[in-house]
């Protein structure tokens, strides 16, 4: 008869009840937004509201080719991918900024203080920050361009800041130790840690500004999503078929740039 083992046996680990605790909150959540909510699903799919999309639909066809508006959808997506660019550096550039005391290189209050400022940014919408700064600054792209720039440095901030704690200390360390200063030890030992994620976040966050960017144009900040307020106001459908390409195509072009530079960073 062969001996047990189930003496030498570990003791089973705990069990964690706080996902599962998470879990039923949210499927708790979840029934309640159903309960809650006025969703009429039978008449989503009645035959009236299936003629009334196809009508719809029917109503875009054909975009509008011609040369001129084609010329003005193409000065306004350039416009729109001038938002998304500038707003996406001027991010970068305070988030950069901001996580160098968020991440708690100056301690524990600045580094609280930091991340709430942060949260604030991250909070707010591009289209609330838009039609916040449209006041101030008035119709056009300017006013967009700060409002992507605001929410975005929120997001980089943050996540530039924790790239920055979880890097390896000891290099940085080493330096301060054999005397070199505090900025020649970031940028020499922190930064160049941190670098490559810091750009793939960047990239990711550009990608969203383009989206970004033709939403805060209904606005009023220009660009493609003025154009396309503009033509569905007046139920010009045509025209705005055209503009919801030349979106779709904006789209696909920046994503695929990105693609190809996260592409070339990890090689």
């Amino acid at each position: 008869m062969k001996p047990t083992m189930t003496h030498n046996m570990p003791k089973p680990p705990r069990r964690d009840w706080t996902v599962l605790a998470m879990l039923a909150m949210v499927a708790v959540l979840v029934a309640a937004s159903f309960a809650s909510l006025p969703l009429k699903w039978r008449e989503f799919f009645t035959l009236e509201a299936v003629n009334s999309t196809l009508e719809l639909l029917a109503g875009f066809a054909p975009p509008d080719l011609s040369a001129p508006f084609l010329i003005k959808t193409g000065w306004a997506a350039v416009e729109t991918m001038a938002m998304s660019a500038l707003g996406t550096l001027l991010a970068v550039a305070a988030g950069l900024a901001f996580s160098l005391s968020a991440s708690g290189r100056f301690g524990r209050t600045a580094r609280a203080l930091m991340r709430g400022l942060l949260n604030v940014l991250r909070s707010i919408p591009e289209l609330v920050w838009a039609s916040i700064l449209l006041i101030a600054c008035g119709l056009g792209p300017f006013g967009g361009t700060l409002a992507l720039a605001a929410h975005t440095a929120g997001v980089l901030g943050r996540l530039f800041a924790d790239s920055l704690e979880n890097a390896a200390p000891l290099p940085e360390q080493s330096l301060r130790t054999n005397g070199a200063s505090a900025s020649a030890a970031f940028f020499y030992a922190t930064l160049p840690q941190t670098l490559p994620q810091m750009l793939s976040y960047t990239l990711y966050r550009w990608e969203n500004n383009i989206r970004a960017a033709a939403i805060v144009g209904v606005v009023g900040a220009g660009g493609l999503g003025q154009m396309l307020k503009y033509h569905l106001s007046l139920f010009q459908m045509q025209q705005a078929a055209t503009v919801i390409i030349a979106m779709l195509l904006l789209v696909a072009l920046v994503d695929g740039i990105s693609y190809a530079l996260r592409r070339a960073l990890t090689r």
